[in-house]
């Protein structure tokens, strides 16, 4: 089969496209950057694309919101043209930035449900910018894109990373979809083998815990999410949104540690853009 066509669409501000370009032609596709307006003049252009993704950055300068004006403009004039690919079995894919903008236009909820989103990416709680390496729990669920993962090693970097919700149904709701696939974790919980056996994370799954749910302790939660939410993917599994970059770890040498690693050859980050691309093979 061809490779699949991947649309990187980015908008003044954005300034990840090129390295999430690279990533999804190292994992096998053929990746085209646009700038929004293109694809606004004409909409049904994305019919050509197998893959849509909306990369890192700070589009708009973050003004009203961190995405905010991207998602609007997404829902204003795209709406219906997203919510077709996404039918069609296509994948969508926003990182940091991105997955701002997917939120913010509702692009995790039911096509039907035209109902605003009740959760939202804010301010971190320190209210700093972080840049720094976290580790993740992955539980894929039905996400195309996280598909043979368990844990993940990223950098993140953001001032608006903070995953919160209007009311706690709308956290227990993510978590019984199994919508919740990438949460923050701790080093020790992973190199304890925690992962599985955590009697909280079990509770979440099932939506019984009572809300509030207490973050992790910074940094390993690193904006005071709740949930410890660091990704979401849509009830399909076509979308995933996620607040670390896998585009700046693809290359085991991209690891700020890489020299004491010898047995890595390949970036954690690859796999995500490599199992979007396989989907179509």
């Amino acid at each position: 089969m061809a490779q699949p066509r991947v649309l990187i669409l980015r908008a003044p501000g954005s300034n990840c496209d090129q390295e999430t370009a690279f990533a999804f032609e190292k994992a096998g596709g053929a990746a085209t950057v646009w700038h929004i307006n293109r694809l606004l003049e004409s909409p049904q252009s994305l019919d050509d694309f197998q893959i849509l993704c909306v990369p890192g950055g700070f589009s708009y300068g973050d003004d009203i919101a961190a995405g905010k004006i991207f998602a609007d403009q997404f829902q204003l004039r795209l709406k219906d043209a997203l919510f077709k690919f996404r039918s069609q079995q296509k994948l969508i894919l926003g990182v940091c930035n991105g997955f701002q903008v997917l939120l913010k236009a509702g692009l995790f909820q039911d096509a039907q449900d035209s109902t605003p989103p009740d959760t939202t990416l804010t301010w971190n709680e320190n209210g700093l910018y972080e840049d720094r390496w976290v580790h993740l729990r992955v539980d894929p669920g039905p996400s195309v894109w996280l598909q043979g993962l368990e844990r993940l090693e990223l950098p993140i970097a953001h001032a608006e990373g903070k995953f919160v919700a209007k009311e706690p149904s709308a956290i227990h709701r993510l978590f019984s979809r199994s919508q919740a696939v990438l949460r923050y974790t701790s080093p020790h919980k992973i190199q304890t083998g925690k992962l599985k056996s955590d009697p909280e994370v079990q509770a979440l799954n099932e939506g019984n815990l009572d809300f509030p749910f207490t973050p992790l302790p910074y940094p390993s939660n690193p904006n005071g999410s709740q949930g410890d939410i660091a990704g979401l993917c849509d009830p399909s599994g076509t979308v995933l949104g996620l607040m670390p970059h896998p585009e700046r770890y693809i290359d085991f040498t991209h690891h700020p540690r890489w020299t004491r690693m010898p047995n890595h050859r390949k970036g954690e980050g690859l796999k995500i853009f490599h199992n979007g691309v396989e989907a179509f093979h």
